[in-house]
């Protein structure tokens, strides 16, 4: 049997439907600390920002409009348009941005990675199917302590300053609020697909007037000469992964969706490596597989039905 009943009466997904949204989110979400490296110091954070939210929304609204719906928000939707393009969009895409001139992309998505942690505590707090069972805590503390062996102890090296760590830091939390809010809009007043659309509209739109405003007008003409790093940024790790992950979101929950963070180091290592010519340690591979066995746990542990 593969799916149960969850305590509001929605149908368990797949296991099979968790692992390939998981791997295909995390993929893309990796890729995109690639992406953003290659144009760190060179582009403004806020050109960076600007240009991935426009283009994301750019995709998304098409794709809407192609399937005969109305890219302009209605007006409930407002409001989770505004939340989350802040907590998921432009304010985590500015701090990225800046934090990978000095971080390296492998250290920075490993302090990103704490995010689950935040995320599972805070929903078994406020989400009866989010309470965390012995097998799903022993997930999320394995993952963690993989998260810990890749970090290791040269997290500072390579240039690292604090205010980058802390702005890591930042983003992950507001990644994990943005993740909490998702879990609580009703699914009557937030289809996935337009709160994508919307969390790009704002993110875009906002991170632009700041680009204009902090770095000025020629911040974004930078970017002219870095396109397909910013098509890829904009269209492949952004808009594609988003609309995937919001669905996964109200189909699983905060917590296992959140198990991407665990995911998205390894493969920004990996990226790392065959890209940009870093070093993988044994260290990183044996903390990769433990990040790897948590999320195991994790996603095929199913939620308590009918929890009080």
């Amino acid at each position: 049997m593969t799916e149960t009943a969850t305590a509001d009466g929605r149908a368990e997904p797949t296991r099979s439907f968790i692992v390939v949204n998981l791997l295909v989110c995390s993929f893309f979400w990796g890729s995109s600390y690639l992406f953003i490296k290659l144009m760190s110091g060179q582009v403004s954070p806020f050109a960076i920002a600007a240009g991935r939210g426009l283009l994301g929304a750019a995709s998304l609204a098409l794709w809407i409009r192609w399937l005969g719906q109305s890219p302009l928000p209605r007006r409930h939707e407002i409001r989770h348009w505004l939340v989350l393009g802040a907590t998921n969009g432009w304010l985590p895409n500015i701090l990225v941005a800046y934090a990978l001139i000095q971080l390296a992309s492998g250290p920075a998505a490993m302090i990103q990675a704490a995010g689950p942690l935040v995320t599972a505590l805070v929903a078994h707090m406020i989400f009866a199917e989010e309470r965390l069972g012995g097998r799903r805590l022993a997930g999320i503390l394995i993952g963690l302590a993989g998260v810990a062996l890749l970090i290791g102890p040269r997290l500072f090296e390579g240039g690292a300053t604090t205010l980058s760590v802390l702005a890591m830091v930042a983003t992950m939390l507001s990644y994990a609020a943005g993740n909490l809010y998702v879990r609580a809009v009703p699914a009557s007043s937030g289809d996935p697909m337009r709160l994508a659309l919307g969390q790009q509209v704002c993110s875009g739109g906002v991170a632009l007037l700041l680009a204009l405003a902090v770095a000025g007008p020629t911040s974004m003409l930078a970017l002219a000469d870095r396109w397909p790093a910013m098509l890829m940024l904009g269209l492949a790790c952004t808009a594609v992964p988003m609309t995937i992950f919001m669905r996964l979101i109200r189909a699983v929950g905060p917590t296992r969706a959140a198990m991407t963070g665990y995911l998205v180091p390894t493969v920004a290592a990996i990226m790392g490596v065959a890209v940009l010519g870093e070093t993988l340690e044994l260290r990183q591979v044996a903390a990769g597989c433990i990040i790897l066995a948590g999320v195991f746990l994790v996603t095929m542990t199913p939620r308590r039905v009918g929890a009080p």
